[in-house]
């Protein structure tokens, strides 16, 4: 089950991200062909997430659909099956255009803000950080 060392991965990024404050969510968009069971992920991610700073925090998971495109006829096909392959003619001679993806999109933090300046417990959009980017206080 490679699911455990890809949530302790994403737990890795997370934390790095989150810097001190708590992580509430985790969004991922893993594509079909990347051969990840949710359900699995989402089972190790709950113990994973047994670590401080991830207590009670969820993984939200996007899964993209497998898309071919044909070398022969030209034709765009979502598969179905884990089989690459054009749908329309048969032909092995297709790009991948999708399904291959395995990305953490944004995490949601606990607010820096100290209670009492009236941020609620659901955190707000602020809160939210695509990963890759900083977020500037000011």
């Amino acid at each position: 089950m490679h699911e455990l060392s890809i949530s302790n991965a994403i737990a890795t990024v997370a934390l790095d991200h989150a810097g001190e404050r708590d992580v509430r969510s985790v969004q991922v968009r893993v594509g079909v062909l990347r051969q990840i069971v949710p359900e699995s992920l989402t089972f190790c991610w709950e113990v994973v997430s047994r670590q401080p700073r991830l207590v009670g925090s969820t993984l939200e998971i996007e899964q993209v659909p497998g898309v071919v495109e044909c070398s022969d006829c030209g034709a765009r096909s979502t598969l179905t099956e884990y089989v690459l392959r054009c749908l329309a003619c048969g032909s092995g001679l297709v790009k991948v255009l999708s399904g291959e993806e395995f990305l953490v999109t944004s995490i949601d933090v606990a607010s820096a803000d100290p209670p009492s300046a009236g941020v609620t417990s659901g955190g707000t959009p602020k809160d939210r950080m695509p990963v890759g980017t900083e977020r500037k206080e000011g």
